[in-house]
């Protein structure tokens, strides 16, 4: 499996504040790399090339390398802190990989030809209520996103997972509905006037019946 990034890295033998406090001064802070059946094992990395690789997008998504003085361990990022006021990172934890392994990621979704999508074009709005979707995925195929096609997309239409092509081999981890990743708004004036059409009707209908009383 091609990993999308590579970090250097140390074994580490001091824990607590201090000693992380100590590491940030040097530039570099403390991680973990832990799983498959294997003891923990406490490193550090740079801030500046994780900041980096953070930034960049899909750190939780993607396969990377982690140079531990010469042995490399390929791992995904499960988990990371941040600092409250700068966006530097405080804490990663890593998942090592095992080949044949299945893991449970948020996989971003893309959305195609908004540029022609009828809906749109009428004057809609694309209500995203998923920006991303918790899939279950082979470690070696992790897809990069889940595409979403709008190119037939009405006002009012909600478009589901089930519209979506999944690759092989990849399961939403919600199995038990069909659920919305986004919704076509219909333009402000049609609500108006489907909201004017229902007030008339009801009150239409409450005439009639106060006639024939």
């Amino acid at each position: 499996m091609a990993a999308s990034y590579e970090l250097k890295a140390s074994a580490r033998d001091r824990v607590g504040k201090g000693a992380a406090r100590a590491l940030r001064r040097e530039g570099l802070l403390p991680a973990v790399i832990y799983g498959d059946k294997k003891p923990a094992m406490p490193i550090t990395i740079p801030v500046k090339e994780t900041t980096i690789t953070l930034h960049k997008g899909g750190f939780t998504a993607q396969i990377g390398i982690i140079d531990v003085d010469g042995e490399k361990h390929q791992v995904i990022a499960k988990d990371y802190q941040l600092h409250p006021v700068r966006d530097d990172v405080l804490h990663v934890d890593f998942l090592r990989v095992a080949k044949g392994s299945t893991l449970t990621v948020e996989i971003p979704v893309q959305f195609l030809n908004e540029e022609i999508c009828p809906g749109l074009k009428k004057g809609g709005v694309l209500n995203i209520v998923r920006h991303t979707v918790e899939m279950t995925v082979p470690a070696d195929s992790i897809p990069e996103a889940l595409q979403l096609d709008l190119a037939n997309a009405e006002p009012g239409d909600s478009l589901h997972i089930s519209a979506v092509e999944l690759p092989e081999g990849c399961q939403p981890t919600i199995t038990d509905r069909d659920f919305t990743i986004a919704t076509i708004a219909a333009p402000a004036g049609v609500q108006e006037e489907e909201e004017t059409e229902g007030e008339a009707s009801e009150e239409e209908g409450a005439t009639e019946e106060e006639a024939s009383e």
